[in-house]
């Protein structure tokens, strides 16, 4: 055979233009969502560790290196090892230890000399608020300049340009909080007692360039003093006193050596840009061999045998690694069913090109056609059309993501274009490997399965099992492997095998008693939808496989918003939440809150925290509520729901009454403690109320912890049950209207801004967006995939159409034969499709901890976050099917009945 040339490409194309655009646009979008995946992942999960870095103090963040002054050597050795020169050079030593991939941020990291402690200062005119001196830290960092701005007078300088340890009298610039709030002033003299006294001279006020950058941010008292208490035993007075910071110049470190023990510093400051969750393995290994590894190893060579390295970065990359590895299987579960529906969709179009040109690949076979040259012929017909819209793809998905690696995009978007290549080639060498004079009918099963076949079905059931039982024994955050992310895909698998081979035995079971009907439309149906060939693995495959990921995907983002929703009910009693800012909250301010639009009913709630049995030595919170409205709001919130009868005052008990012995409601921590027998209760104002506990709970809305007491108001004094919270139920409710009415009087919470806290990591909104994102890709090219299916029956169902009009058959009984014939088959997939994801979701949900997904912590204050079948995840997708199935049946009857049965019945067509 001749080799593959361009005219036979060039024919191609133009015969049959629609699908080759067609089959563009499907790679392109495939192959853009392919490399989309990756990039998306990697910039949600660098946001991620940067915010964790970022929030963290300075101080945390930071690689804070220090070394006193080497000991047994002279004065001048010691001096000289605090000068600017000296300083500098081992500041370039120290960044030259530092490990790829960890990178400094010089701009923002910091060197010089200071003290190891604060001086105090016996100058009367620093403010003393309780009797003590202000204390100092003085401090001679370089680059001063580079990083303040001057307001007045000058920056600081060493008078001769240079210092030791004699020197009695230095100068030092303060910021404008610092000289602000120690009334300090270009001229001030400040003095430092110590081996020998130090006077240090203000010429300078200046302003920090970026205050909450780690230059400003490793140790605050330079930027602003801090007002700090001297400890003392509990219940005993606590004095305070200033501290504050003093920047020398940079060559004047070796005059602090003559007042207080100094050491030299270089603080290193992470690079935020130069952080990616890809090398977190890399980071930390980077950390550690500062602080005691083989870099610690040489900064003790190179600078000082004292030099100590301490971080906090360490933890931070570990407390985000634990949240990566929770989140990750979750996504990978995602990636994987939405993946494989994709590949589905792509070789089942490669199938339909093969199926449509059946004839014509026969015949080139039957001419002397090898199959390797036939294979060569569509694999470059095929690529002409995919690899540029392979790549048109590939560039759309890096415009759209910028800022993420590019390898693993290409490799997304190549394996996506290879696919698609190969599914026609392939197919059509399965087909056409042997030369076929006549080929069987292809609307019939084969009656016994091949034994490839049936080794190929057990070993995916055996993988599945094998998945689905390591994920239920160890988790999915456990190390599970990449077998346990195609899990549910595997199970998708087994059902689609299992009920392609199992559903035409009942179909043809109802084939004969219903030819017993009246008409032929109900029987041929029948007998149409039983006689399926092995061809309708793939669609009900991509069917099924898209069911599973879906009700998956959809129980775990409706898991991670019922557990957030939980927590924040929790953490507000309602739906907001109003509490005094003092004792009682100012009568009418019920009635002003009520009329907040969006508020239907507003329960009061007087909460003494203070209350003590009278021997003063256990204290438990004491709601007083009226029980009919709070036995309302709990069983509402589902918070302690409980009858409200059982917790009215007893007759006679009106107005607090000491004899009458209140019914309460108590968790169990207090009925544990204080039993069920009636007990007296010292309220904050001094009365007394009897109590006996009736009911237990563990939760109440008024209260927050786990420990509490609630009784009838009417039972109490008067004076002791002002409502001091107010717990609101309502719909879009404004914080703002809220806070306005509130003017002051109480601290407002709403339960919508509780939950917003829970997501508190781009880790965390990130999964959950391409979650979604996985979820709606497979479900549109499951949809993709019915539609590839019905459209390889067209031909055939249309010529059937034909002829059976040309024996009498009217359009509606064409358009009703057409819907019962598809009608079995969507209704097949409608309901494994339930049946899969359901059993997916409870076989898999032992191993699936939500928490960290939904909390961003590894505990939570509802317990632990369970992965439940989500009942619409299920339901819409299924309705979905059916309604699509059914529609497109009844379209392509309507359209066959416009076209008369000539067309239809051309000569020499083969359908």
């Amino acid at each position: 055979m001749t080799p593959v040339t361009a005219p036979w490409t060039r024919t191609r194309l133009r015969a049959a233009p629609g699908a080759a655009v067609a089959l563009a646009v499907l790679v392109a979008l495939t192959a853009c969502l392919a490399a989309a995946f990756p990039r998306a992942l990697d910039r949600y999960t660098d946001a991620g560790l940067r915010r964790a870095v970022d929030r963290a103090p300075a101080d945390v963040t930071g690689v804070l290196i220090s070394a006193a002054p080497d000991p047994g050597v002279g004065e001048a050795t010691v001096e000289d090892s605090l000068r600017p020169r000296r300083l500098a050079d081992a500041y370039r030593s120290v960044l030259g230890l530092v490990e790829h991939p960890l990178a400094v941020d010089e701009e923002q990291s910091s060197y010089g000399v200071r003290t190891t402690e604060s001086l105090p200062s016996p100058d009367t005119w620093l403010p003393r608020p309780d009797g003590l001196p202000a204390e100092m830290v003085l401090v001679a960092p370089q680059d001063l300049d580079g990083r303040a701005r001057l307001r007045s007078g000058r920056l600081p300088k060493v008078p001769g340009g240079q210092a030791d340890a004699s020197t009695t009298e230095v100068e030092a610039a303060v910021t404008e909080e610092t000289a602000r709030t120690l009334h300090m002033k270009v001229g001030s003299v400040v003095h430092i007692p110590g081996h020998r006294e130090l006077t240090v001279r203000v010429t300078g006020i200046v302003t920090p360039e970026r205050p909450d950058g780690a230059y400003w941010s490793v140790d605050p008292v330079l930027r602003t003093p801090s007002l700090r208490r001297v400890p003392a035993p509990a219940g005993a007075p606590s004095p305070t006193y200033w501290v504050g910071g003093l920047l020398l110049a940079p060559e004047a470190g070796p005059a602090l050596l003559g007042s207080a023990p100094v050491v030299r510093y270089w603080n290193l400051a992470p690079d935020p840009d130069a952080l990616h969750a890809r090398d977190l393995d890399g980071l930390a290994s980077a950390v550690a061999s500062l602080e005691s590894g083989p870099a610690l190893q040489q900064l003790h060579s190179a600078v000082s045998p004292l030099t100590d390295a301490t971080t906090g970065l360490d933890d931070i990359f570990t407390t985000y690694g634990q949240l990566r590895d929770d989140i990750g299987p979750l996504i990978a579960v995602a990636a994987s069913g939405a993946g494989t529906v994709a590949a589905v969709v792509l070789l089942m179009t490669g199938g339909l090109a093969a199926g449509r040109r059946r004839a014509e690949l026969a015949l080139l076979r039957a001419r002397g056609a090898s199959v390797r040259g036939l294979a060569g012929r569509l694999l470059a017909e095929t690529a002409v059309v995919a690899v540029p819209a392979g790549a048109l793809g590939l560039g759309a998905a890096l415009l759209a993501l910028p800022g993420a690696r590019l390898l693993p995009a290409v490799a997304a978007a190549v394996a996506v274009t290879a696919v698609a290549c190969l599914a026609l080639p392939l197919r059509a060498v399965a087909a056409h490997h042997a030369v076929r004079i006549h080929e069987g009918r292809r609307d019939a099963t084969t009656p016994r399965a091949s034994r490839r076949r049936v080794v190929a079905e057990l070993t995916v059931v055996v993988l599945a099992l094998g998945a689905v039982e390591i994920l239920r024994r160890r988790g999915a955050t456990d190390g599970a492997g990449d077998l346990v992310a195609m899990a549910p895909v595997l199970v998708g698998v087994i059902a689609a095998l299992v009920l392609v081979r199992l559903y035409p035995l009942p179909l043809r079971g109802l084939a004969r008693p219903a030819r017993r009907l009246r008409g032929a439309v109900g029987p041929l149906a029948l007998a149409r939808a039983g006689r399926t060939s092995a061809s309708a693995v793939l669609p009900l495959l991509a069917l099924l496989t898209a069911f599973t990921v879906a009700a998956f995907g959809g129980s775990v983002l409706s898991g991670v918003a019922d557990a957030r929703d939980r927590a924040a009910v929790l953490a507000v009693g309602a739906d907001a939440r109003v509490e005094a800012t003092t004792e009682t909250l100012p009568s009418g301010l019920s009635d002003r809150v009520g009329r907040v639009p969006g508020v239907r009913e507003v329960t009061e709630a007087a909460v003494d925290w203070l209350a003590r049995t009278p021997d003063g030595r256990q204290s438990v919170p004491l709601a007083a509520v009226d029980p009919s409205d709070y036995a309302a709001l709990a069983a509402r919130t589902d918070l302690g729901a409980f009858p409200g009868g059982r917790l009215a005052r007893p007759d006679g008990a009106e107005g607090g009454s000491e004899d009458a012995v209140l019914p309460a409601l108590a968790s169990p921590a207090v009925a544990e403690r204080l039993g069920d027998g009636a007990f007296p209760l010292r309220l904050a104002d001094g009365t007394f109320a009897t109590l006996k506990i009736v009911l237990v709970r563990e939760r109440t809305p008024a209260v927050y912890g786990d420990e509490f007491l609630v009784v009838d108001r009417a039972g109490l004094p008067a004076r002791s049950v002002r409502p001091s919270v107010l717990l609101l139920t309502g719909d879009h409710l404004d914080a703002g209207a809220l806070r306005r009415a509130a003017d002051g009087a109480g601290s407002v919470r709403l339960r919508s801004e509780a939950r917003d806290k829970y997501v508190d990591s781009p880790l965390q909104s990130g999964a959950e967006r391409i979650y979604t994102a996985a979820v709606a890709a497979g479900a549109g090219y499951a949809v993709l995939a019915l539609l590839l299916s019905l459209a390889s029956a067209a031909p055939e169902r249309a010529a059937l159409l034909a002829r059976l009009r040309t024996m009498g058959l009217t359009r509606a009984q064409g358009r009703r034969l057409l819907v019962l014939e598809s009608l079995p088959q969507a209704l097949l997939a409608a309901l494994g499709g339930i049946l899969t994801g359901w059993a997916a979701v409870r076989l898999l949900s032992p191993g699936i901890d939500l928490t960290t997904v939904a909390m961003a912590a590894t505990t939570s204050p509802v317990g632990r976050a369970e992965l439940r079948a989500d009942p619409w995840s299920l339901a819409v997708p299924a309705a979905a099917v059916l309604v699509l199935a059914v529609g497109v049946a009844a379209l392509q009857a309507w359209w066959s009945g416009r076209r008369g049965a000539v067309a239809e019945l051309r000569a020499g067509d083969a359908r």
